[in-house]
């Protein structure tokens, strides 16, 4: 996921695909806008309000078109020279671009231009992708050769004529890296010709150091001549668009289609000063990537690199919010470029910070290809500056800090977001000559914790300062913007007459929640004082402190309550995600009375997180009111399985009785039934009667809860007992006889169904069953359950 979790890796290329790197070349890097800040022209940090501007940026670029490339490595060369050209982040930069090889008196000299200077505007990023695609690697009959000097000599003149030199000059130079004119009679006799063409490439570079023009070299083919390459980046100008390493020019290889988009990203991101991170290993569609975009970048590009044009992708911002590719959403800008071809890039102003997710689908046919995702961004530091005390005595020491934010003055947790950092600083002041200040962020000395984004150091006040007093930083990386503090304080000729200590908690708060610190004071003076308290280094609006003014009187010594308030939720906009955010600002104390003399500068730490919703507040009253729910429903469940089982017609024994009031021989014990209705028939009912199952018979007995049974026949119910029978038909009717097996327990030991034990039936006389005692008896149902059990009975 690019930077999450501090994984870096690798993008994996496409071997032998070296036609895919032309198809996807159109769009990757597309037209990155000048970036405006999230929250311009809202009133944004003090010294640093003023609109976020990236310069734009000149560029040539210069492609080989020597035999000595194959045609794969020229395909590729087109591919980089269409990225280059359309990968700039201003709208207001140029590109030129030329094809180069020798000139052997073949009919072609040796130069070819093929897009004339070009703003990278909307229309000329569309004439660019049509001009590129006239290089051609040269006929051996056109010549062979390789003309350095010419080229550079090219490059330098589109780069200068009519162009503002106050914009960066970028060469690209794009070849195999083998410089070739023996077969150029513009360099004299041939046994000369390769010590002049090394002196007329000595003389380019140096033409092109005094003018100001930057040469990256990218090297094609197998086997270019680095050393050569190393040469050429070296010789030109070697002031980037910063101070630091990173943006000097050097010479790269780029192995063919698999690696092209990588690194001609990296080179790219170098050469403009901007960050370039790669996303997770590719992966085939369906699959959904993850990317990070930093909280300090003001403009960036999501590059996918689908490799079939017909993967379509959708984006998601950090906040869950499938985002368009055109227009405005929650304050971000966004424009796509590259959509039908395989590679395509979401540029996007303003971009929400965090985890973006990349989806790529694909119909069927068209999933065989891993896509890619990495990011190119700019952005802004911000930071605060504080040097305590404010008001030294000569002699004293002071400590001044440093701390990274962004513009709106939310700290950085990440210190990859600003890795490569350099900070210059210097303590200045009337009387004395300024003094360096390293300010270090190690965890040693004055610096409390490593790798925490404050930067520490500390000075001594020289014997002859007087007056005013200055700390100022610079901090400088790859991709950001500069951003420059200082401290401002004064010499104190002696004890001041007021003395101040504030104290104030680190806080963790929702949007309009407050926090009480205190502020001790102490006059000396026999006058009246007048206090001010601010809050520094923050968006206007985001904390507040009360009271803002206080009047001390004389030879007062007190402790003052002092109030912050977190602002509104709408002030934060989309920053403020489930995981909060945290503010750093500075509470500064100023003596009015005393010439607006600064008495004491203290950090102010709050984090500030979501309201919470009700479900946060009340969980465990839901939790609560879910589990008697669950309760209660467990218990009516409970009921209806107990009063169905009490129905349940299993083991009911059924007796047929004649006309006389004689049982017949034999019983029927009943089986579970259908939806606790046993249903049967009489078989034979003339002649030898027996009672038999029957799907949907004419008759059907359930248990009564209340004891005894419940007979279903047309007409109606009837209750159904031993000592009850009801009428079949003119001869028969139906009696219940005694359960005799052992019934089924409940969980509290207590007998089921009518709550009689194991017993035998008997009549009123006294008489014993004809019935034999084990086995199944003549007339039952041997497939009704229960059949096979022992009965002992009488007849009543």
């Amino acid at each position: 996921m690019g930077r999450v979790n501090g994984v870096r890796e690798t993008r994996r290329g496409r071997a032998g695909r070296a036609s895919l790197a032309v198809l996807g070349a159109t769009a990757v890097l597309l037209s990155l806008s000048a970036p405006g800040g999230r929250y311009a022209g809202h009133g944004a940090v003090p010294v640093a309000d003023s609109e976020p501007a990236f310069p734009a940026v000149n560029y040539a670029v210069a492609v080989d078109e020597s035999a000595s490339l194959s045609d794969a490595d020229m395909d590729v060369e087109k591919a980089a020279a269409k990225r280059i050209a359309l990968g700039d982040v201003s709208s207001s930069s140029h590109v030129t671009v030329f094809g180069f090889a020798a000139d052997e008196g073949k009919g072609r000299g040796a130069v070819d231009p093929v897009c004339r200077r070009t703003t990278l505007d909307a229309a000329g990023r569309e004439t660019i992708g049509d001009c590129v695609g006239k290089l051609r690697k040269r006929k051996e009959s056109e010549g062979t050769g390789t003309d350095f000097p010419n080229a550079i000599w090219q490059g330098v003149h589109d780069l200068t004529e009519g162009t503002d030199p106050a914009q960066p000059r970028v060469l690209f130079l794009l070849t195999d890296g083998k410089l070739d004119v023996k077969d150029s009679k513009n360099y004299g006799d041939p046994a000369h010709r390769v010590a002049e063409g090394e002196r007329k490439l000595t003389q380019a570079l140096k033409d092109a150091a005094a003018q100001g023009v930057q040469i990256w070299p990218l090297g094609f083919g197998p086997a270019p001549d680095h050393k050569q390459l190393e040469r050429i980046a070296a010789g030109g100008y070697q002031k980037g668009c910063t101070v630091l390493p990173s943006s000097k020019p050097r010479a790269s290889k780029v192995s063919g289609a698999k690696d092209v988009g990588s690194t001609l990203e990296r080179i790219f991101a170098a050469a403009h000063c901007m960050r370039h991170d790669e996303g997770p290993e590719p992966q085939r569609p369906p699959s959904t990537q993850e990317i990070t975009i930093s909280p300090l970048a003001t403009v960036g590009s999501i590059v996918v690199d689908k490799g079939d044009p017909e993967v379509q992708i959708t984006y998601t911002d950090p906040a869950g919010h499938k985002v368009p590719t055109s227009g405005t959403f929650h304050r971000s800008t966004f424009e796509l470029a590259g959509d039908n071809d395989t590679v395509e890039a979401l540029k996007i102003v303003d971009p929400l910070p965090g985890v973006w997710k990349v989806r790529a689908e694909a119909p069927e046919g068209h999933r065989s290809l891993p896509v890619a995702v990495s990011v190119l961004w700019q952005g802004e530091l911000g930071s605060a500056i504080v040097m305590n005390p404010p008001s030294p005595r000569a002699g004293d020491r002071v400590t001044v800090t440093m701390r990274v934010q962004t513009r709106e003055g939310f700290q950085i947790k990440d210190p990859r977001d600003y890795e490569g950092l350099r900070v210059r600083s210097e303590l200045t002041g009337d009387g004395f000559d300024p003094l360096p200040l390293a300010l270090t962020d190690d965890g040693k000395g004055e610096d409390e914790k490593a790798s925490d984004g404050s930067f520490t150091g500390t000075a001594e006040i020289p014997a002859n300062a007087r007056g005013a007093l200055k700390a100022s930083a610079t901090l400088t990386a790859a991709g950001l913007s500069a951003d420059t503090r200082a401290a401002r304080g004064t010499v104190a000729p002696g004890e001041l007459p007021v003395t101040t200590a504030l104290d104030l908690p680190v806080a963790d708060l929702h949007p309009g929640a407050e926090f009480t610190g205190t502020l001790d004071v102490h006059n000396t003076s026999g006058a009246p004082h007048t206090l001010k308290l601010s809050v520094n280094d923050l968006k206007a609006g985001l904390l507040s402190i009360t009271p803002a003014e206080l009047t001390l009187k004389p030879g007062e010594s007190a402790t003052r309550k002092v109030t912050v308030k977190v602002g509104p939720t709408d002030v934060f906009g989309d920053r403020l995600a489930d995981d909060g955010l945290s503010l750093a600002g500075n509470v500064t104390v100023i003596d009015t009375t005393d010439g607006n003399l600064t008495l004491v500068t203290s950090p102010l730490a709050v984090r500030v997180t979501p309201e919470p919703s009700v479900w946060d507040k009340y969980w465990w009253a839901f939790l609560t009111a879910a589990v008697l729910i669950a309760a209660a429903v467990a218990a009516v469940l409970a009921l209806i399985q107990l009063r169905r089982a009490r129905r349940d017609p299993h083991g009911l024994v059924l007796r047929l009785v004649d006309e006389h009031g004689e049982f017949l021989p034999g019983e029927h014990v009943a089986g579970h039934g259908h939806k606790q209705w046993y249903e049967f028939g009489v078989a034979e009912a003339h002649l030898s009667p027996r009672i038999e199952r029957r799907a949907h018979g004419p008759y059907a007995v359930q248990r009564n809860p209340n004891g005894g049974a419940v007979l279903r026949r047309k007409g109606g119910r009837s209750p159904l007992s031993a000592t009850t029978p009801v009428q079949l038909t003119d001869g028969l009717s139906l009696a219940l006889g005694e359960e005799t097996h052992k019934p089924h327990k409940s969980r509290t030991g207590r007998t089921n169904r009518n709550g009689r034990n194991a017993g035998t039936f008997r009549n009123g006389q006294g008489g014993s069953s004809s019935a034999g005692a084990t086995g199944p008896t003549p007339g039952t149902d041997p497939g009704g359950q229960g059949s096979s059990s022992t009965y002992d009975q009488t007849y009543l």
